[in-house]
């Protein structure tokens, strides 16, 4: 039987989010009964984790383990749902470390709780509240991941061969999250390293991973797995990296209603993106000096955004990455030409890869 991928996807979705919405409405009670005051952090998770996300990691995730020959189960949604906390718990602390103002359209965690100290005349720093608060609230979504996926209710043996790929990637998102603010630290941009960080910090988690955690929990044997593992690496990581250089068009050029951030944010925070690798390379001696007096400023203004976006066109920067990120798909969808991969679940990837990639501006 043919499914029609969009209506498969919808359906996954919105089971993740009643699974979420029962996870969190457990742990909302829990939190009131330690005490009154953890009311407000409660419900900023419900906020940040139930109102929004695409529920790419958990889609990839299910997709992988249909693909691999699972069958639809509801403690796999549940395990799989588990991603979007450890995405939590990376939102959370990357918009502490950016110094981001918002996330989704509304206050990033650490100035939520900036105002909530102001709003109620604490003592001491409100900006240091707001930093400790989002430092613990990412820390918790983390114990949450765990929690909600070692709960799931998969089996043993499924929860055994999945425990490695699903620690890796938790390794290998920090990793990418260290060479991000490493790379802040650094005198030079490069293409290669911003590549590298872009693989690691968002690529492999978002996508090749959920597909291997996806296969680990349907396949029992070695061989199969091994085989599954190494198309979704073919499939995942050109589109990961794709997916990471959407989002950094998606970062200067995005509308704010689409991005739920401000115009040309990361021309603001001054992220040392592949695009502005690219646009280094490229400069002229008065481009640079363009980029050298506005890039990275933080009281950047909408004239400033709009002279960096033009000279971010003007040397071909822009373009570059529109082809790069048309490549890496296609190569990522040649990939699903295998035997091992049926009809329905090569629709199913399909969609989501256009999902990931043709975000709109």
């Amino acid at each position: 039987m043919i499914i029609d991928p969009q209506r498969a996807l919808a359906d996954i979705r919105i089971r993740v989010q009643g699974d979420l919405t029962q996870f969190l409405g457990k742990q909302t009670t829990y939190l009131s009964e330690i005490g009154a005051e953890l009311v407000p952090a409660a419900e900023a998770m419900n906020s940040f984790l139930l109102d929004s996300g695409k529920r790419l990691r958990p889609l990839f995730a299910y997709a992988g383990y249909l693909a691999s020959g699972g069958t639809d189960d509801e403690s796999i949604i549940t395990a799989v749902a588990s991603l979007e906390l450890l995405q939590a718990c990376a939102l959370i602390h990357d918009d502490l470390m950016d110094g981001s103002d918002t996330r989704r359209g509304k206050p990033a965690m650490h100035r939520h709780f900036e105002s909530i100290h102001r709003s109620k005349e604490l003592s001491g720093s409100a900006i240091g509240y707001g930093a400790s608060a989002a430092i613990l609230l990412g820390d918790l979504a983390l114990v949450w991941s765990d929690q909600m996926f070692h709960n799931s209710g998969i089996s043993d043996a499924a929860l055994l061969r999945s425990l490695a790929v699903h620690d890796e990637m938790r390794v290998e998102l920090m990793a990418g999250q260290f060479l991000d603010i490493h790379e802040q630290a650094l005198a030079t941009q490069s293409v290669a390293r911003s590549l590298k960080i872009a693989r690691y910090k968002s690529g492999k988690y978002t996508i090749e991973r959920p597909l291997h955690f996806g296969a680990a929990l349907a396949s029992a044997d070695p061989h199969h797995l091994q085989t599954m593992c190494e198309i979704f690496s073919d499939f995942g990581l050109p589109l990961g990296e794709a997916f990471q250089l959407r989002d950094d068009i998606l970062g200067v050029f995005g509308d704010p209603s689409a991005t739920g951030k401000p115009a040309g944010d990361d021309l603001r925070e001054g992220k040392r993106t592949v695009l502005m690798a690219m646009t280094h390379d490229r400069a002229d001696a008065h481009q640079e000096a363009v980029i050298s007096t506005y890039f990275g400023d933080p009281d950047l203004t909408a004239e400033g955004v709009e002279k960096l976006r033009t000279v971010i066109a003007e040397t071909g920067a822009q373009s570059h990455v529109e082809e790069l990120i048309e490549k890496l798909t296609i190569t990522s969808l040649e990939s699903l030409n295998r035997d091992e991969i049926d009809s329905n679940s090569r629709n199913l990837l399909t969609e989501l890869a256009s999902s990931a990639v043709r975000r709109s501006l």
